[in-house]
């Protein structure tokens, strides 16, 4: 009874797949990104048959390659497994066949077929259980409370109560339409978020993480904290690859957080410095992860926009990261790397410097405003021509099969939580939840918009606990986004505020992802290690309101507004930081570490007389503090 137990609720293990079988199932996943390759940047295909048989693949490669449950047969796929494989592979051949048929005619007019119903239920059943699998439980949960909801919910009482939807109905808009399953979210997966996760593929396979940890080292390492701010650095140009804080964790940290608890840094504290690192890489740009494509595609802001907006926002987040790793290190003496450990600057440069010019090329072209799917086939082209330039990095036919065949499988838990995602955002505009939702938002905050986004934020924190992050993020953009925009906040505002509290999500307790990931390797309390890097990253949580009042942090307005704004943000992060810590040049007593905490506040808020005010806070924060009276002041970093 527990082992079913386990096997229902739990997620499935990553197969390793040997013989002729790993070989096959490697070249088929090659192929799959070949395709993707194909269809997006060469040749034009009806979308919804693109979709069908990209789903379909992802299906049947994510039943070989993710067992049943956590203790399911990790050497080769069982008699179920490759039941779900055909079925997979049936059911997107049949609804391939029929794509012109199904794109032609209209919708909840012309009456389904008994062997549509049929295809549209076991494709169905095989996207729920591709979700448990590789999301868990959580998101799987959230699925079937929408299903259920969708074909009983019309008995409810009140408001939730709506129009009954058959069965027909419900499948008729969710599997031939494109406001279900093959809606937003999986369009994204299967288009430049995949060749966005592909340039990170090459890059890392290419050497490109290995130079980045190296730079990191070289330009960080000596100095006090130097491995937690290697950690910082390193993470974050990986993670605005890789657009996951879970994979990031687990790449960057597995060699960072060693080094941190061998020079003394605790285990609880090297894993916060991770998570936090981690997570802001979600929300760097230039890439900033599949959550920020899928807005793109879903308000239709251009991605270039998208990404110009989040730059400020997030070297602030890194800054408040960099800042309090940099002082918690003084207050706890913990010296960097010494010469030896540390790679020489230049060295590092003239070895691995190129790598650089596909992140120049992936900004230049988004700046100029080319498609995300031709940035993304771009840097992956420039990558592939330097690493040509030297032999000890050029990759060769087999490294770039292969590298293809990683991408594919990144991708497979990807593609279930982005079809899961689907699924619920078709049951909300069918039920017309969202607008209820928005309802009940405006009932609890009334016309206080800054309750209002308070309880966003919470909404957005818990919708996100446990899921991916593109699936938190468009689950609260459907059911959070229209109370804010009824605020007369801006498209751009209320999704940059949705899109920081769903990545958030992945490391704030109970629930954190990314925290339970770096526990294995820190070996230390998931819930110890979320908790410190909330601390870390506290900035996050407060920029996100700061730019809902002043989109100057978004890059929006005159240039003399966005430096005013950005300079007095700077102050404040850093402020905060001191405040955090409760040390600056020494041990800070409470009331000026107070004062400190509130001025940094002020200084962030977009307003003149909170500026003035926080002035007048740090000067008697230094005034009650004897040794920053005694001693003059050196920049901190």
């Amino acid at each position: 009874m527990n082992h079913f137990f386990s096997m229902v609720t739990g997620t499935g293990a990553r197969r390793t797949l040997t013989g002729r079988l790993g070989m096959v199932v490697h070249g088929c996943a090659a192929l799959v990104a070949l395709a993707v390759i194909y269809t997006t940047t060469i040749v034009y295909v009806d979308l919804y048959a693109m979709m069908v048989v990209f789903l379909s693949a992802m299906l049947a490669l994510l039943f070989l390659n993710v067992t049943a449950g956590p203790k399911g047969r990790q050497d080769r796929p069982s008699v179920f497994d490759w039941c779900l494989v055909v079925a997979s592979l049936v059911v997107g051949l049949y609804f391939f066949a029929e794509s012109h048929r199904i794109t032609q005619r209209i919708t909840l007019l012309f009456p389904l077929e008994t062997v549509d119903l049929l295809a549209a239920s076991v494709l169905l059943a095989l996207t729920i259980e591709a979700t448990r699998r590789t999301v868990g439980f959580g998101l799987t949960s959230v699925v079937l409370v929408f299903v259920v909801y969708n074909l009983w919910g019309h008995g409810l009482p009140g408001a939730l109560g709506f129009r009954e939807v058959s069965y027909n109905h419900f499948l008729d808009i969710m599997m031939f339409t494109s406001d279900g399953l093959f809606g937003v979210p999986l369009r994204v997966a299967a288009t430049y978020a995949f060749l966005f996760v592909m340039f990170g593929t090459f890059l890392s396979k290419a050497g490109g993480a290995e130079f980045f940890y190296n730079l990191a080292s070289a330009v960080a390492g000596r100095r006090t904290g130097g491995p937690a701010k290697i950690a910082v650095i390193s993470s974050a140009l990986y993670g605005t690859m890789s657009g996951s804080p879970t994979s990031d964790v687990v790449t960057t940290g597995s060699v960072t957080i060693p080094i941190m608890q061998r020079l003394g840094y605790s285990k609880p504290l090297s894993g916060s410095v991770e998570v936090a690192a981690s997570t802001g890489g979600s929300l760097l740009p230039p890439v900033m992860g599949s959550a920020a494509f899928i807005m793109a595609e879903y308000t239709g802001i251009e991605y270039r926009d998208i990404a110009v907006a989040g730059i400020i926002p997030a070297m602030l987040y890194f800054m408040c990261v960099y800042a309090q790793v940099h002082l918690r290190s003084q207050k706890l003496g913990l010296r960097g790397l010494s010469k030896e450990e540390t790679p020489p600057l230049k060295g590092t440069l003239k070895n691995g410097g190129l790598f650089i010019l596909p992140l120049v090329a992936l900004s230049a072209a988004l700046l100029m405003g080319y498609s995300p799917t031709f940035v993304a086939a771009l840097a992956t082209a420039v990558v592939l021509i330097v690493s040509a330039v030297r032999s000890s990095t050029r990759m060769g036919p087999k490294a770039i099969w292969d590298a293809l065949a990683v991408t594919t499988l990144r991708m497979v838990s990807v593609v279930a939580a982005c079809a899961a995602a689907g699924l619920v955002i078709g049951g909300i505009s069918m039920t017309g939840l969202g607008g209820k939702f928005a309802d009940l938002v405006y009932l609890l905050a009334g016309d206080v918009a800054f309750l209002a986004l308070i309880i966003s934020a919470i909404l957005a924190i818990i919708l996100g606990m446990g899921m991916p992050t593109p699936s938190a993020f468009i689950l609260a953009a459907v059911l959070v986004g229209p109370t804010l925009l009824g605020l007369d906040f801006s498209v751009l505002q209320t999704n940059m505020f949705i899109l920081y509290f769903a990545v958030l999500s992945a490391m704030t307790p109970p629930v954190a992802v990314a925290a339970f990931a770096a526990s294995a390797i820190a070996d230390a309390k998931p819930l110890e290690i979320a908790t410190g890097a909330v601390r870390l990253a506290i900035t996050a949580f407060i920029v996100p309101f700061a730019f809902m009042y002043g989109d100057g942090l978004l890059m929006v307005g005159g240039w003399a507004e966005i430096a005013s704004t950005c300079v007095t943000a700077v102050i404040g992060v850093l402020l905060l930081s001191i405040a955090v810590e409760g040390y600056w040049r020494g041990r800070l007593l409470k009331c000026p570490r107070f004062g400190f905490g509130l001025a940094g506040l002020l200084f962030i808020a977009p307003s003149w007389w909170a500026v003035a005010l926080a002035v007048l806070l740090v000067s008697m924060a230094v005034i009650a503090t004897p040794h920053l009276r005694l001693h003059r002041y050196k920049v901190m970093i």
